[in-house]
């Protein structure tokens, strides 16, 4: 089902939002705000907006300012901005953009104008959510891809490593994949990864990032997370793919977990260390979860 892209229509005077709403209401789904602080908290709330209207001439926090403070947050940055103002000098239009927003809409506002405008920014936005998403993801899963986990990784050991909260990952591996591909053929072979990939991601927690490494192996990363607890959530994982029987296909895997270590100092050696786990699984029969020790393995 298409959802409506959404809209944040930011002016001070109601009767300006009021006139761009009725414009705009049938087709998108719309977030008002009278003020700049009011702005960015509805901005960095769900759903977040696919567009921003922004008018500049408000009292306390002016437009622009309202502009940078987006740019500064992570999950604000990307938003388009189109400014809806009555500063129509060229030297207000180019020190518009050059802040970063995408179009400008001088007052009194032509509701022709306005439509074509926020049309063609939400097209270019949904484009390129859409070329992001492929970029990211794993196109027979849907979950993350290997290069998205390598750079989330990179990032989250550093921010760990700051803030000295624990990391845990889980690598998991399905029980002799081959076997399933050779008696049962590729394409039930890949609704078994997809049945797999499914339990991880309605598994995972905000924050937590599910990704395919390849083949028939998985990684979950845990945010804030011990290594028992990562062990506790495996075991939970381990027998939920047990019990799954997709296509009336009986499937097990075998995990491995470890837990960023303080003299560890880069992601590859926290992955190495749950690999190690994992091939200890492996060993030891399959179908079961190994937590990485150091002084054990």
């Amino acid at each position: 089902m298409n959802t409506k892209a959404v809209i944040l229509i930011v002016d001070d005077v109601p009767t300006n939002v009021q006139a761009l709403a009725h414009l705009l209401q049938e087709e998108y789904a719309l977030k008002v705000a009278t003020s700049g602080v009011r702005a960015l908290e509805l901005a960095g709330q769900d759903p977040i907006p696919d567009l921003i209207l922004l008018d500049v001439q408000m009292p306390e926090m002016n437009g622009y300012d309202v502009l940078k403070s987006l740019k500064e947050n992570s999950v604000t940055a990307q938003i388009p901005i189109i400014f809806v103002t009555g500063k129509d000098t060229v030297e207000d239009e180019e020190y518009g953009l050059e802040l970063g927003a995408m179009d400008y809409i001088t007052k009194p506002i032509r509701p022709s104008i306005v439509k074509a405008r926020v049309k063609t920014h939400i097209t270019l936005k949904q484009q390129h959510n859409s070329l992001l998403e492929m970029a990211t993801h794993d196109q027979l899963t849907g979950l993350y891809n290997r290069h998205y986990l390598s750079d989330v990784l990179d990032k989250k050991v550093s921010q760990i490593k700051r803030h000295s909260e624990p990391l845990s990952v889980i690598i998991v591996d399905i029980d002799h994949f081959k076997k399933v591909n050779d008696t049962f053929g590729h394409l039930m072979g890949d609704q078994v990864l997809q049945a797999v990939a499914n339990v991880m991601d309605a598994s995972a927690r905000k924050g937590d990032v599910a990704a395919r490494f390849g083949g028939e192996e998985f990684i979950i990363v845990l945010d804030n997370c011990t290594a028992q607890d990562a062990l506790v959530k495996a075991e939970k994982l381990r027998s939920t793919i047990a019990a799954l029987h997709p296509q009336e296909i009986s499937v097990t895997a075998s995990f491995g977990v470890a837990q960023l270590e303080d003299d560890t100092q880069r992601y590859e050696d926290l992955l190495k260390n749950a690999d190690t786990a994992l091939y200890v699984a492996k060993e030891e029969g399959r179908n079961r979860v190994i937590l990485y020790e150091k002084k054990a393995l």
